[in-house]
């Protein structure tokens, strides 16, 4: 996965504080690097952006949290051109017409699974048929 010179610094800048939070996503980025070889991520202010033709997944700190969730987790975002009616969505989102953007709870690395993998691959696909 394509990364900037910076990423490694912002990263850290990003996750300052944050050490169970930070290995999360060292897990998430492996995943996510083996499965999207060819993708791109960019560490911005609020989430860590994963590309591959559009933007099509982040990771981030939960700023608002639900009650009950985890106190050290990271939020997994994507979407898709459906909604996910799955236990493991935390939260499902319509901004457009038949474009939903889906949370995903994660707070150990065995939650960085294959169902997770299998939707960001759909994600993935969706993105890169707009």
């Amino acid at each position: 996965m394509e990364c900037s010179p910076y990423y490694l610094s912002d990263l850290q800048v990003y996750f300052s504080g944050h050490d169970r939070e930070l290995a999360l996503y060292e897990a998430l980025f492996q995943a996510m690097s083996a499965a999207f070889p060819e993708g791109q991520v960019k560490v911005q202010k609020s989430q860590i952006s994963f590309y591959g033709r559009h933007l099509f997944a982040a990771a981030s700190l939960p700023f608002r949290r639900k009650k009950g969730w985890p106190e050290h987790c990271l939020l997994v975002t994507f979407g898709l051109g459906r909604r996910l009616d799955h236990p493991r969505v935390a939260v499902a989102v319509e901004p457009y017409p038949n474009r939903w953007t889906h949370h995903v709870v994660v707070d150990r690395p065995e939650q960085i699974d294959g169902q997770l993998l299998e939707w960001l691959g759909e994600a993935w696909r969706f993105s890169q048929e707009k």
